[in-house]
């Protein structure tokens, strides 16, 4: 019964002051429409892309190589660079300067903060996210709906190229380091050559794989044949039948082939002396040849990926001319407004109807 006459009471302070509520509400709802009319409208463009993978970068996965397969789009990484460079200085700094954005919204460009004003508004107009399909959303307002639209088309292209540049950067980096490298190996190979010929001139040692055997093969023979001749001018030698001339030719082969087993002596010595070194110069070399040669191929590879305009963004829908305006919603802000004043009124009138008996000068004064 109690809680019956509450409510009783609140509709008839309502009643009581409803010309005051219809007033206030009707002054606030008129005021809101005239606000509201008053206010700029704004229309937004979006543009919507993928980030690319950084394998269209990669020479290694351009030419074929590399360990795992070519990747189309890129990773969470990849995303999150790209989030980093439109949210960047550089961004905000190119869009100032190529919409002359200053003049634009009508702001002073020569105050100590002008720069950081002019940032905020940008921002505030501008907007990047990644949606629910893992692609980024870019958007502009602007009161212009041709120029959102060029703008957020403008925006997304200095994205990639900022992108790209960075990919280029560490492109270069690589280009000059492996160049460099390639310099030295062939300062190094050439070193390398000029001794190795001098060890070759010196021990007469041109094919290490086949010269020893060579040599080996041609002493068993040579010594062979002098054991043969040996024994054949011992045989003739105390032959009394034997012509002289006989005994003297056999005689004159068997010194031919101790000379020639001399000759084969010194000159598997000589090459049992340099075979070591020079082989090891040999395979120091090869390596060398190896390595140099590869080095080349690869700085083939970085300049092509460098010179190639590879993809740093997949495209999915370029901005486009907005035909409805993105704000002010001027029926939410009227309704919106209306509402909230209906219903401070309606707890101001309460208030003060419940209260309207109390002797507020002896509270204020501390006399109750």
């Amino acid at each position: 019964m109690e809680n019956k006459e509450n409510l009783l009471g609140v509709i008839k302070t309502l009643f009581k002051f409803k010309k005051l509520i219809l007033m206030c509400c009707g002054a606030v709802f008129i005021g809101s429409i005239i606000v509201s009319l008053l206010l700029p409208e704004y229309y937004k463009s979006t543009t919507t892309f993928y980030a690319a993978s950084t394998d269209f970068t990669n020479p290694d996965k351009m030419f074929g190589g590399g360990a795992t397969d070519f990747k189309y789009y890129g990773t969470t990484d990849d995303v999150e660079r790209l989030l980093t460079i439109a949210t960047s200085g550089e961004l905000v700094d190119y869009m100032v300067r190529e919409f002359n954005l200053y003049n634009h919204y009508e702001m002073d460009s020569t105050g100590t903060k002008s720069a950081f004003y002019i940032a905020e508004k940008f921002n505030g107009l501008y907007n990047i996210q990644k949606t629910k399909y893992d692609a980024l959303a870019l958007s502009m307002e602007d009161q212009d709906p041709a120029l959102s639209a060029k703008m957020a088309n403008a925006a997304r292209k200095k994205i990639e190229s900022i992108n790209l540049e960075v990919a280029r950067k560490g492109q270069q980096q690589q280009i000059d380091a492996i160049e460099l490298s390639i310099k030295d190996e062939e300062v190094g190979l050439k070193i390398l050559t000029d001794s190795l010929m001098k060890l070759r001139e010196t021990y007469s040692i041109y094919d290490i794989e086949t010269q020893g055997e060579t040599i080996s093969s041609l002493f068993s023979n040579a010594m062979s044949s002098y054991s043969k001749l040996e024994g054949k001018y011992e045989a003739v030698k105390n032959s009394p039948n034997m012509p002289r001339d006989s005994i003297r030719k056999v005689k004159i082969e068997m010194d031919a082939s101790k000379r020639q087993i001399e000759g084969l002596q010194k000159d598997l010595k000589l090459f049992n002396q340099g075979s070591s070194i020079v082989q090891i110069l040999s395979e120091q070399h090869e390596s060398a040849r190896k390595q140099l040669s590869w080095d080349k191929e690869r700085f083939k590879r970085v300049t092509a990926a460098y010179k190639t305009n590879a993809p740093s963004i997949h495209l999915v829908e370029a901005a486009q001319v907005p035909i409805v305006k993105a704000r002010p919603t001027r029926s939410i802000i009227v309704l919106g407004s209306t509402v909230v004043a209906l219903l401070l009124t309606v707890l101001g009138l309460l208030v003060f109807d419940h209260y309207r008996d109390v002797n507020w000068k002896e509270i204020i004064n501390g006399d109750a």
